[in-house]
């Protein structure tokens, strides 16, 4: 049952932005494809955890999810946080296991990269003051929703950047630059879901919409209006184009194509 529990996430659809940009920033420093394979999956299985626990009763306590039953209403909420809990040490394990023709100090240093986006400095952070976030406006609420959106959604997007470079034997240099694109994207792609959260149709989405206004929770929209969306994405496509800059343009295009995609589903 447990492992039944972990696939119905993990495999039950989603675009993989994620492991994407894992291997393509592998690819953009010269690594090769196969040495972050198991980097991006270790990502995803990371990415299938936060789902399943963010939907939970006691978090956000959604019932859909990609156009299916969330898994705690599949699996019952019991089996839903081991599955959550299982995945999340089956990533590590996967990273350090199955890493090939990569030096170890490098294994290890994305290991801790890895764990870094998740813990108490990444996304359990962002979903901590996510749970409690109402009452506030003006630029405590800014604030507020910038840390937010930073740690629990942008900060593994990141992280797989950054996995991807490390993977790939990439400098210093590249690996800042990747990091600085990472965080750019990752903040776009929650602007782009707060904006879709109240101008879309659950069914249009496959997962609960709306449900951020009613529990006045702070988001984009709620804290500068929808007329500044539109700005402030682009304003971060351009700061993302900007890290890779220096990088040659034919090598950077599958990561410019990603930021492309997704701020052009508010277009």
């Amino acid at each position: 049952m447990i492992h039944e529990a972990m696939r119905y996430t993990l495999v039950s659809g989603g675009k993989r932005i994620r492991p994407v940009l894992c291997i393509a920033a592998c690819e953009l420093v010269g690594g090769n494809e196969d040495t972050a394979v198991p980097a991006a999956s270790a990502v995803e299985m990371v990415h299938a955890m936060s789902l399943i626990h963010d939907d939970l009763p006691c978090i956000d306590n959604d019932d859909l999810r990609r156009g299916k039953p969330t898994s705690h209403k599949v699996f019952g909420e019991h089996v839903a946080v081991l599955a959550g809990d299982a995945l999340l040490v089956r990533a590590f394990e996967h990273m350090a296991a199955s890493t090939k023709g990569v030096p170890p100090m490098r294994v290890v240093r994305a290991i801790g990269e890895l764990a870094k986006s998740v813990g108490a400095e990444g996304l359990v952070a962002g979903q901590v003051m996510d749970v409690k976030p109402e009452g506030l406006s003006g630029d405590v609420g800014l604030e507020r929703v910038e840390f937010i959106h930073l740690h629990k959604s942008a900060a593994l997007v990141e992280g797989a950047v950054v996995l991807g470079a490390i993977m790939g034997s990439g400098s210093e240099e590249e690996v800042e630059r990747l990091r600085m694109f990472g965080r750019c994207i990752g903040l776009m792609g929650q602007i782009v879901d707060d904006i879709l959260d109240v101008t879309k149709s659950s069914v249009e989405l496959g997962k609960t919409t709306g449900k951020d206004m009613v529990a006045d929770k702070l988001t984009y929209p709620k804290v500068l209006g929808l007329h500044k969306y539109m700005e402030i994405a682009h304003k971060l496509v351009e700061d993302a184009k900007e890290a890779l800059a220096l990088f040659d343009a034919q090598k950077a295009a599958p990561l410019l194509a990603v930021s492309n995609y997704i701020v052009d589903k508010i277009n």
